[in-house]
């Protein structure tokens, strides 16, 4: 899996890249990256990349000759879905983690300011994609979210498919609690069932507490659980 990115700020990157199990899945060459300065693109010698909208209103907009030039600067990049990070764009999913890893590369254009020219997105994005109900500066760290969540689902990326199969959303329930030692700490202890080491004992509690926890934290998850069991 190779992951472009297209944007104006490619400092924020390379550290995420060159940490972690991002960094261990570059290593051993399960991911890549290459990140694109729209600002190379920009055609002008002040590197300037947005402009004023027309029919006025406030902010910029980023204009769409640097941003498709710079994608076009991908050899095969019809090849690839292209990805608009934006509060506008519906909202990434699990499922959607899963099918994306299937894919041989991803470009993620993310956007600053008011946006980008919406002819860039009728002509060139594949998907629009939000993290949230809420807007930030810039689509790098939403870029970068897509990309963690995807590479989890690609083969050998976390090397413990058990791992994967019973994290939160894989069932529509969420991750039951973990613990670890010390037995007790400032006065909780460890739920006994956990050192009992009967394991059917030990599936049930955690399915239970996985109820528990969506019940009340995503309700509309929960939701989904329950209609899940019903189609069994």
């Amino acid at each position: 899996m190779t992951y472009y990115f297209l944007t104006l700020f490619p400092e924020i990157f390379h550290t995420y890249f060159q940490s972690g199990m991002m960094g261990r899945g570059v290593e051993n060459g399960i991911i890549e990256y290459k990140v694109i300065n729209i600002r190379d693109f920009s055609g002008n010698k002040h590197n300037k990349v947005d402009d004023a909208p027309f029919g006025g209103g406030a902010g910029m907009v980023m204009a769409a000759p640097p941003i498709v030039n710079a994608l076009k600067s991908i050899e095969n990049y019809l090849d690839y879905p292209v990805i608009y990070l934006t509060p506008s764009g519906q909202q990434f999913k699990q499922n959607h983690s899963i099918g994306l890893a299937e894919e041989k590369g991803i470009v993620f254009i993310c956007g600053h300011y008011e946006g980008i020219d919406q002819r860039v997105i009728d002509q060139y994005v594949t998907a629009e994609f939000s993290v949230g109900d809420y807007v930030l500066t810039g689509g790098e760290l939403p870029a970068l979210t897509m990309a963690d969540c995807i590479a989890r689902n690609i083969p050998d990326f976390l090397g413990n498919k058990e791992s994967l199969e019973e994290e939160s959303f894989e069932s529509n329930l969420l991750e039951y609690p973990h613990y670890t030692r010390p037995r007790e700490f400032e006065g909780a202890a460890v739920p006994d069932v956990l050192l009992s080491g009967h394991h059917k004992d030990i599936e049930a509690w955690r399915l239970t507490k996985a109820k528990e926890k969506t019940k009340n934290n995503r309700p509309d998850l929960y939701e989904n659980y329950e209609k899940s069991l019903h189609k069994k």
